[in-house]
């Protein structure tokens, strides 16, 4: 009986939020050629869904959603301006390649059923 105890307290794989994640992360993807509204759609499903993910491999998916879409914010804000002075066009570059990255990573990862750390 402990066995089965246990088992219930260990959080199960919830399909639905695996399936928000990876429209989640489909729409971060397809962001780029719709000037990011995809990417606030995405950010607001993974504020919705976060409550409902505690304790879950998926928990770890929307936060990912959630840092990754404020510190591209932040920081394409602060390249941007820097661009003035030249150095902010690699940086943004840079800032692309890592967003692309963590999206991409997070897409693989939750279609292997897998947390994103």
């Amino acid at each position: 009986m402990a066995d089965i105890s246990s088992q219930q307290s260990m959080p199960t794989v919830d399909e639905s939020a695996r399936g928000t994640a990876i429209i989640a992360y489909i729409l971060y993807l397809i962001g780029w050629p719709t000037c990011h509204l995809s990417t606030v759609v995405a950010l607001i499903l993974a504020y919705i869904k976060r409550g409902e993910v505690r304790g879950t491999i998926w928990e770890s998916h929307f936060d990912n959603i959630i840092n990754t879409f404020w510190v591209t914010l932040v920081a394409g804000i602060v390249f941007g301006i820097l661009c003035v002075f030249v150095i902010g066009i690699p940086l943004l570059f840079g800032l692309a390649i890592w967003f692309l990255y963590r999206s991409i990573k997070g897409l693989v990862r939750a279609i292997d059923n897998k947390a994103y750390f």
